[in-house]
């Protein structure tokens, strides 16, 4: 395993992933009408997205044969059950997409 404790990385995320997290604020926010799981949510994001960029290295790669062999891994988010899917290319992790932890994301990326 690669231990990359002194490495801080630059994240990105990419378009998919900005409209998959809108996605998922809107819905709480408007379709559940949940101000607060809304904030909550956006929070606990904007924290995983802080701790991957010194951890990113540190995580598994993704247990899905096709999906480790594009060197994706995944990293939970702390108080909700989403995850964000990534890739590192050099000093950068590049958000792929935002799941919920019982959504089929593998399927949906072959």
């Amino acid at each position: 395993m690669d231990w990359n404790k002194d490495t801080i990385f630059e994240v990105v995320l990419t378009v998919n992933a900005e409209v998959q997290t809108q996605k998922i604020l809107d819905y709480i926010f408007y379709e559940l009408e949940n101000t607060q799981a809304a904030y909550s949510v956006e929070q606990d994001m904007k924290e995983t997205i802080d701790r991957l960029s010194y951890v990113a290295g540190n995580l598994k790669f993704c247990d899905d044969p096709d999906l480790r062999a594009l060197e994706y891994r995944t990293i939970h988010l702390k108080r909700h059950s989403y995850f964000m899917l990534y890739k590192i290319v050099g000093t950068y992790v590049y958000v792929i997409g935002v799941y919920h932890d019982m959504q089929d994301y593998e399927n949906t990326l072959k």
